[in-house]
């Protein structure tokens, strides 16, 4: 459904250092910084790029937003939250495991990045 997303950081080598982290437990690469100077993540047909906010005002967190990224297992889930916490992110929500939803279980594990984003891993439980 989404073709990319993009976040503002206040400190681009710290926000490498925790989406390193966490594209690497999904098999994805490193970013690569492009010629415009932002931070860019190509996985699973989509990109996802950080940069400094283009208008010079300090980049923040969207209140109410959470940006989501599809797990092919619980235990990706749990490695992705473990290696977020390691690298700079902040455990939020409930702990990570399985809920029932009204549309099935889902596995979500929930962090915010160093600059205050709300990311979630999420996996489908098969019933």
């Amino acid at each position: 459904m989404f073709s990319h997303m993009v976040i503002g950081s206040n400190d681009l080598a710290k926000a490498k250092v925790f989406y390193d982290a966490l594209f690497g437990v999904m098999g994805g690469e490193p970013g690569m910084t492009d010629a415009l100077g932002r931070l860019v993540y190509a996985h699973r047909g989509s990109r996802f790029v950080i940069t400094k906010p283009i208008n010079g005002e300090p980049a923040t967190a969207s209140n109410g937003g959470t940006i989501g990224f599809g797990m092919d297992s619980p235990d990706e889930a749990r490695a992705w939250h473990e290696a977020g916490v390691a690298h700079g992110g902040t455990s939020i929500e409930n702990p990570p495991g399985e809920r029932q939803t009204p549309m099935g279980r889902i596995y979500l594990a929930y962090l915010r990045d160093p600059d205050g984003n709300k990311l979630c891993a999420r996996h489908k439980v098969a019933d």
